[in-house]
């Protein structure tokens, strides 16, 4: 059973950093993607940035510079190191995973909620000014 659990959320001032964490576990064996993504109530879920089982980072515009997706394969765990937050970013945040197909992660046209089989529950950021 593949399980996704995020951590590490909080409310923090504006210009502030946070570092959010995904344990992970049943996906070992498999290729693998994974992946964060964001959503604001009314609006659609979107990508922040994603990591090939090959370490290939792939970042939206908006994290380029500021975000930073990395994992720790000897933990299981998956990080998004956030800094300069503004708030604009507060959002709550979603670890997902693809399994399979290489360990490829989709291309930035294709950094879609529907390509991601699995999900965490999510972490509330809350930036404020």
């Amino acid at each position: 059973q593949v399980q996704l659990v995020e951590s590490g959320g909080g409310s923090v001032q504006a210009g502030g950093s946070l570092r959010l964490s995904c344990a992970a576990s049943g996906y070992s064996n498999n290729a693998h993607c994974m992946a964060w993504f964001r959503q604001v109530p009314g609006k659609e879920r979107e990508g922040v940035a994603s990591i090939d089982s090959d370490g290939t980072t792939r970042y939206l515009d908006y994290a380029k510079g500021r975000f930073t997706i990395s994992q720790d394969n000897a933990k299981n765990t998956l990080y998004l190191q956030m800094n300069s937050l503004q708030p604009e970013d507060t959002a709550m945040y979603y670890c997902a995973a693809r399994l399979g197909r290489g360990g490829y992660c989709p291309t930035s046209s294709l950094f879609w909620p529907a390509m991601f089989g699995y999900w965490g529950r999510g972490t509330q950021v809350t930036v404020s000014s």
